[in-house]
């Protein structure tokens, strides 16, 4: 579950750069004087407004922090590759990964970001065997999961699929295995390869090396299109700032101009240009009278207070924050609690992830106590593909460093786990070593208060109905 933790952004942006879908848009009136809408509303009305805008844009100024650090900023250490290429990481994710929180720890990733402003973009797929699981997870600019490649959705034969953006609309080429529409000019895939065991390692880099990004130009071998305009990219702030920095408007007006009108909400964004979020026009928020700022802060005050109190009451399950446009049905406080629960989660029927955070008793779970988790005999996570359980420090939500340099105990090391008497299997959750002849069994721990992600890859009926719910974790006596 690659989850919340990214970077926002600074400003400035040439007109010169909005594509042709929202281009219109900018041309009206508060397009041009971003605070003259803002003038003719009264405090509450803005507050409203920027309470929908920061709920709406959440998502979409995260994206956009991931989008800059794996695909723009070459100078980052996060730094994946430009546009249309593809990187392969032949390796788990470690503590040292932190561009995002949360992040798998159990299958080598593969990162493409895709600009499909100039043409469509095809993915190629070799053949692999058959009992090894992989997933090519495609997000939008808003972070809708809009479709898969993988073990689940296209099996492991290979083929070629095509990622179109929102203005495409030519025939299938010849060789094409699937034609996929994105909604938004600028698309994120996160590709996952299961690895069986440390010795599996170059048999999962040889799957690695089949992966293919290239334009549909290079794939049919004809001449490219003219390129898409530059793009004057505008620099992330820092992770805690997108909370309470009114930059955050300008930020989502930068983004929004990669994301043209969906229908539904018209009526939405023409709100939004009312307090001077124009798609790709900057929106210098100093500028603003301090009564029009005072009401911009309130209403991401009372955004995250939305945001806050879905959280609340998730229990542990966040299935229901993943997944299309037309899953979510629009509801754009559980996109943003996603977002802040897990950014680029799978949809629930390529991967659930139950977080557990609290104890059998209802405390926090803390590194200073020890803990067990037990799964009885027979009594596994039911999926298709493997399992695992990821620890993660708070609030940073990232890989702990540890003397064994164990980030997760998952399915494929089943063989290697001592099994109790009645052949069901406990799981030692402490800061420091339960002993020697426990330590196959043990997941270290922080010093202080932490979290464990579950991770159910391609899941069985029985969890998706929750027939089979994750154990509780319990203080040991």
């Amino acid at each position: 579950m690659l989850k919340k933790k990214i970077v926002c952004l600074s400003l400035l942006l040439p007109v010169t750069m909005i594509p042709m879908a929202t281009a219109q848009a900018a041309t009206s009136d508060s397009a041009s004087h971003p605070s003259a809408g803002a003038a003719t509303l009264k405090p509450a009305q803005i507050e409203s407004i920027a309470k929908e805008a920061y709920i709406f844009g959440t998502p979409m100024v995260d994206m956009y922090r991931t989008m800059y650090a794996f695909s723009i900023d070459k100078t980052g250490s996060q730094y994946k590759g430009p546009f249309n290429s593809i990187l392969n990481i032949a390796r788990v994710f470690t503590p040292d990964d932190t561009a995002f929180v949360t992040p798998n720890s159990d299958t080598p990733y593969t990162f493409a970001g895709l600009d499909l402003r100039a043409e469509p973009v095809v993915i190629t797929i070799p053949p692999m065997e058959k009992n090894r699981y992989f997933v090519f997870q495609l997000m939008d600019l808003y972070t809708f999961n809009f479709d898969y490649i993988g073990s689940r959705t296209t099996g492991n034969q290979g083929g070629h699929y095509l990622i179109a953006g929102p203005g495409w609309k030519g025939a299938t080429p010849k060789g094409i295995s699937k034609v996929i529409h994105a909604e938004t000019e600028m698309v994120n895939v996160v590709g996952r390869t299961q690895l069986f065991n440390p010795a599996d390692l170059d048999n999962v880099k040889k799957i690695q090396a089949g992966y293919k990004v290239e334009p549909l130009s290079a794939f049919e071998g004809q001449p490219a299109p003219p390129p898409a305009p530059a793009i004057d990219w505008i620099k992330p702030l820092p992770p805690g700032a997108e909370h309470t920095s009114l930059e955050f408007f300008n930020q989502l007006a930068f983004v929004l101009q990669f994301a043209p009108v969906n229908p539904t909400e018209v009526a939405l964004r023409h709100r939004f240009e009312q307090i001077g979020i124009v798609p790709g026009k900057p929106l210098d928020v100093s500028a603003l009278p301090a009564a029009t700022q005072a009401a911009l802060k309130a209403g991401m005050e009372d955004g995250q207070k939305a945001i806050d109190a879905r959280r609340a009451t998730l229990g542990g399950r966040s299935d229901t924050l993943f997944g299309t446009r037309k899953f979510l049905k629009n509801d754009y406080v559980a996109r943003a609690t996603g977002t802040q629960v897990g950014i680029g989660a799978n949809s629930r029927d390529e991967a659930l992830y139950p977080i557990l955070e609290k104890d059998a008793t209802g405390q926090p779970l803390d590194g200073s106590k020890h803990y067990t988790l037990h799964f009885a005999k027979g009594q596994l996570p039911p999926v298709n593909a493997f399992w695992s359980m990821t620890m993660y420090n708070l609030p940073e939500q990232l890989l702990v460093k540890n003397p064994i340099n164990r980030y997760l105990i998952n399915s494929p090391m089943l063989p290697d786990l001592k099994t109790d008497p009645d052949g069901g299997y406990t799981i030692y959750i402490q800061n420091e070593s339960p002993g020697k002849d426990k330590e196959s069994n043990w997941l270290p721990a922080p010093q202080g208060k932490f979290m464990i992600a579950m991770r159910y890859y391609w899941p069985k009926p029985a969890l998706l109905k929750n027939e089979w719910v994750s154990p509780k974790i319990q203080p040991a006596k």
